[in-house]
C-alpha cells in the first residue's frame, strides 16, 4: 500500500464515519472529502469537479424536473386513484395494489417522490378501508425500490453502474435490462410482505376514523359553486370597456361578485401562455374579450349580460355541470378557504359589503355557513353573527396575508400550504406525452441518454408542466446533486491509487477460489449491509469500481456484479433512516424501529438470496 492509497482510504473511512453518525448532513461530508483530495494531491482540481458535469448529475436533474412535472400536473395522483379504485377494502388486494401502482409509478421518478404523492393516497385508503395506515405504508415504501430496478432511470444506483461500464469500455446497458430483474423482485417483494405483514402495527380502534377538516373539493361541493359560477365575455362594443369594476359596483346593482377575469395576452410573455388569470379587484379595468368568472344566481347574472350587452356562456340547467375549467374556483395561484369569526371579533354584526376583505385584502367572500344553513346569495347587506363560516377567494398570498393580519377572524388551513397541493390537472395529458417521448427516446438510443431527459426537462417548464424554471429549481433535491457530484471523484481516486484494486483482491482472494457466485454474494452483501449507514448513490458510486475489478481480475463478465451493486444498494429496508422513503412513512404509520427489524430485515435477506440466484441466470458469468 503506497502513501496515497493509504490516506485515500482513511478520507474514505472518515467519510464513511460521518454518513453512519448522521451528525453531519451527507453533502457537506462528500464536498469535504473532495477538498482533502484536492489539497493532498491526489486528485487535481479538473478531476475534483468532474463529478460535477457527469452524465449521471446532469440525468438527475433532469429527471427531478420531470418528475416535478408529473407531479404538479396531478398525473401521478390520477393514474394512482384509478388504479387504486381496483382494490376495494380487502387488506392482501390493498397491499397487492398499492405495491404494483407504486413500483409502475417509481419505474420512471424518484423513489422519494413517488411516496410523497402516493402517501396522502394511500392514508385515504386506509380511512376508507377502516384499517390502519400502517398495514399499507410500510409497503408503500419498499415498493417504490421495487420499482426503481424496473428502468434505467428507475433509481440513481442505476445510473451509477451504466456509467461505470460505459467508461470501462463495455456496452451500455439501454433502458429496459434492469426490467426482468425488477418484475423478480417486486414478485418476491409482494409474496414476502404478505407472509412478513403480521409483524406490521394491528388495526387500532377507530383507524377508520376521518380527519377533521375540508379539502377544496369538499369547499366546493359544500358552497354549491359549480351551481352559482357563470362566465360572461366581454364585446368590443359593450360600454363596460375601459372601466374599472369600482365604478361600475356591479355588487351594489346587481348583488354579483366579479371573482376572476381572464384575458388573452401576448405570447411574448411567456413562452406558449396565451391566457391571463387574475383576482377581480376594484382597480380592475375591462378590456374587450375579457372573460368574467361570476358568482351570484342565474337571474342577476342574465340581467347583467343583457343590460351591458355581454355573451352569457353558461346556461342554467339543474343537472347541467359547467365545463371542468371554468368550475374550478382553486388554482396554483388563486385559491379558496374557510374562516371562521372569532369571538370576539368587531365584525360580528356587521354587514358583509362592511368587511373590509374586498377593499384591503383582495378577497371576494362566496358564501356563509350559519349552523347547518349554506348563504349564497344577497350577501352585502347579510349581517355576520358568532359562528359564522365565511368562504372567500382570492390568491393564496392575499389568504395568508388575510390570517396574518386580521384578528378578527381565523383562517382554518394554511393557505400557502394549501396552494402548493393544486395540481394543473389540465396539463396532465401534455406531460403524460412528454414522459412518453423520452422514454421512447431512451429505448431508441436515437441520441445520449442524458440529452433525452434534459429535452423532457425543458419541454416540462416549456409546456407548462412545472409552472416556471423557479418551480423547476425546487423540484430539484440538491443535497443529492452535491452528494453524487462530490462523491464521484472518491471512486477516481479509488482507481486511480490502486485502492480498488487492492479492496477488489481482497474479495477475489477471500471469495474468488469458492466461485463466481460466491464473489457474487459477497458482493451484494457488501454493498446491501453498506447501505444501511449510507446512502444508496454514495455506495453504489464506491462498489462500482470495486465489484468491476474484481469480475476482471476472476476473468468473468462484469454485468451480473454490476446489477449485485445496483441492486443492493437499492434494497435497504431494515433501518427507517436508511432510505428517505423508509423515513417519510414512518410517522403516519406508527412505526418503531423494531417494525424495520422485524419486517425490513428479514426482506433484505430474502431479496439477497433471490438476487444471487437469479442474476447469473440473466446474465451469466
Amino acid at each position: 500500500m503506497n502513501e496515497q492509497m493509504g490516506i485515500t482510504l482513511a478520507i474514505l473511512a472518515l467519510a464513511s464515519g460521518l454518513f453512519i453518525s448522521g451528525k453531519v448532513r451527507s453533502d457537506l461530508v462528500a464536498i469535504g472529502a473532495l477538498v482533502l483530495l484536492m489539497l493532498l494531491n491526489i486528485l487535481t482540481p479538473a478531476e475534483a469537479l468532474s463529478g460535477f458535469s457527469n452524465p449521471v448529475v446532469i440525468m438527475m436533474i433532469g429527471l427531478f424536473v420531470v418528475g416535478g412535472g408529473i407531479f404538479q400536473t396531478g398525473l401521478a395522483k390520477m393514474a394512482s386513484r384509478k388504479l387504486l379504485q381496483l382494490a376495494g377494502t380487502s387488506e392482501t388486494r390493498l397491499i397487492i395494489t398499492v405495491m404494483l401502482v407504486t413500483a409502475s409509478i417509481g419505474a420512471f421518478v424518484s423513489n422519494t417522490g413517488t411516496v410523497a404523492v402516493m402517501l396522502p393516497i394511500v392514508v385515504s385508503m386506509a380511512v376508507s378501508a377502516e384499517t390502519s395506515p400502517g398495514r399499507l405504508l410500510m409497503p408503500l415504501a419498499f415498493a417504490s425500490s421495487f420499482g426503481g430496478m424496473l428502468t434505467l432511470i428507475g433509481t440513481p444506483p442505476n445510473l451509477v453502474i451504466q456509467d461505470t461500464l460505459v467508461n470501462a469500455g463495455y456496452k451500455g446497458l439501454g433502458f429496459f435490462p434492469y426490467t426482468p430483474i425488477g418484475l423478480i423482485s417486486l414478485a418476491a417483494g409482494i409474496t414476502s410482505m404478505l407472509i412478513l405483514r403480521r409483524f406490521l402495527p394491528k388495526n387500532e380502534e377507530g383507524a377508520g376514523k376521518k380527519r377533521h377538516g375540508r379539502s377544496l373539493k369538499e369547499l366546493a361541493r359544500k358552497y354549491q359553486l359549480s351551481q352559482n359560477l357563470y362566465r360572461v365575455e366581454v364585446s368590443m362594443e359593450s360600454p363596460i370597456v375601459g372601466k374599472t369594476l369600482l365604478a361600475l359596483d356591479i355588487s351594489a346593482r346587481f348583488d354579483l361578485n366579479v371573482i376572476e377575469i381572464r384575458r388573452k395576452i401576448s405570447t411574448k410573455n411567456q413562452i406558449l401562455k396565451t391566457i391571463n388569470q387574475e383576482i377581480a379587484g376594484p382597480g380592475t379595468v375591462i378590456q374587450e374579450h375579457d372573460i368574467l368568472y361570476i358568482n351570484g344566481s342565474f337571474e342577476q347574472t342574465q340581467q347583467f349580460a343583457d343590460t351591458f350587452g355581454l355573451s352569457l356562456l353558461d346556461h342554467q340547467a339543474a343537472e347541467e355541470e359547467l365545463p371542468e375549467h371554468a368550475a374550478r374556483y382553486a388554482t396554483s395561484d388563486v385559491g379558496i378557504a374557510e374562516v371562521m369569526l372569532a369571538p370576539n371579533s368587531r365584525l360580528i354584526g356587521r354587514p358583509v359589503n362592511q368587511s373590509g376583505f374586498r377593499e384591503k385584502y383582495r378577497v371576494n367572500i362566496l358564501g356563509i355557513q350559519r349552523k347547518e344553513q349554506y348563504l349564497l346569495h344577497n350577501l352585502k347587506e347579510e349581517k355576520m353573527r358568532l359562528g359564522d363560516a365565511l368562504l372567500i377567494q382570492g390568491t393564496w398570498k392575499d389568504i395568508a396575508l388575510l390570517a396574518n393580519e386580521q384578528s378578527d377572524v381565523v383562517v382554518v388551513g394554511q393557505p400557502l400550504e394549501e396552494s402548493r397541493k393544486v395540481t394543473m390537472d389540465n396539463k396532465a395529458p401534455i406531460a403524460a406525452g412528454i414522459m412518453l417521448l423520452m422514454v421512447v427516446l431512451l429505448i431508441s438510443n436515437f441520441i445520449p441518454a442524458v440529452v433525452s431527459v434534459m429535452i423532457a426537462a425543458a419541454l416540462m417548464v416549456v409546456f407548462g408542466c412545472v409552472r416556471n424554471m423557479e418551480e423547476a429549481y425546487k423540484t430539484v433535491n440538491w443535497e443529492s446533486i452535491v452528494l453524487i457530484g462530490g462523491m464521484i471523484p472518491m471512486s477516481i481516486a479509488i482507481e486511480k491509487t490502486g485502492a480498488a484494486g487492492l479492496l477488489s483482491e481482497g474479495l477475489v482472494n477471500s471469495l474468488g477460489s469458492i466461485g463466481p457466485l460466491a464473489l457474487l454474494a459477497g458482493v451484494y452483501f457488501t454493498t446491501s449491509i453498506l447501505t444501511l449507514f449510507i446512502s444508496n448513490t454514495a455506495c453504489a458510486v464506491l462498489l462500482a469500481p470495486i465489484a468491476l475489478a474484481a469480475a476482471l481480475k476472476l476473468g468473468v463478465s462484469p454485468y451480473p456484479f454490476m446489477f449485485a451493486v445496483s441492486i443492493g444498494a437499492s434494497m435497504c429496508f431494515a433501518s427507517p433512516f436508511s432510505t428517505p422513503p423508509n423515513a417519510l412513512v414512518m410517522s403516519a404509520g406508527r412505526y418503531k424501529a423494531s417494525h424495520y427489524v422485524k419486517v425490513g430485515l428479514p426482506l433484505q435477506l430474502i431479496m439477497g438470496i433471490v438476487m444471487v440466484a437469479v442474476l447469473p441466470l440473466i446474465f451469466p458469468f
